[in-house]
């Protein structure tokens, strides 16, 4: 039978049960939740590809879990690193927009003004532009559409 310990009052710190082996890299966890990395989702795409190609190759060779620790744990180093640019650089904007996405249950429609400000920035200032794959060549994207049809109020 298990109880609740609270861990502030622990008599030990804790320890993993099963630390994962010395030949994988260490790495710390991103420390954001999903409306950040949902506003980011876009810029992560193109400035980690490789690393999450390389992964995702891995992960048909093999459903062992731990077969693509350290392919993983590159894509995480990746987007650590994005997201850390994104906060030195775009900080206000990227603010703006994950706030935004927060406040309207993750959807993206009622933030676009926010997310065209985070799309300037970031291509001022880090080269990087939202592209969302499988969108028709020759037309404008969805997020530059300026009089959508459908948003969260309909006309």
């Amino acid at each position: 039978m298990s109880t609740y310990q609270n861990s502030s009052t622990a008599s030990q710190p804790y320890s993993d049960p099963t630390p994962l082996p010395a030949n994988v890299p260490k790495v710390n966890e991103l420390g954001v939740t999903s409306a950040p990395l949902k506003s980011a989702a876009f810029f992560l795409g193109a400035y980690c590809k490789e690393y999450n190609e390389d992964f995702m190759l891995c992960k048909q060779e093999n459903r062992d879990p731990g077969h693509c620790l350290k392919e993983g744990r590159r894509v995480t180093r990746c987007a650590t690193e994005l997201i850390t640019k994104m906060r030195e650089n775009c900080l206000e904007q990227f603010d703006a927009h994950w706030n935004c996405l927060e406040l309207n249950n993750q959807e993206y429609y009622p933030c676009r003004k926010p997310e065209r400000t985070l799309n300037k920035c970031m291509f001022e200032k880090l080269g990087l532009t939202k592209a969302i794959p499988g969108s028709p060549k020759g037309q404008k994207a969805i997020h530059e559409v300026e009089k959508p049809v459908f948003t969260t109020v309909q006309r």
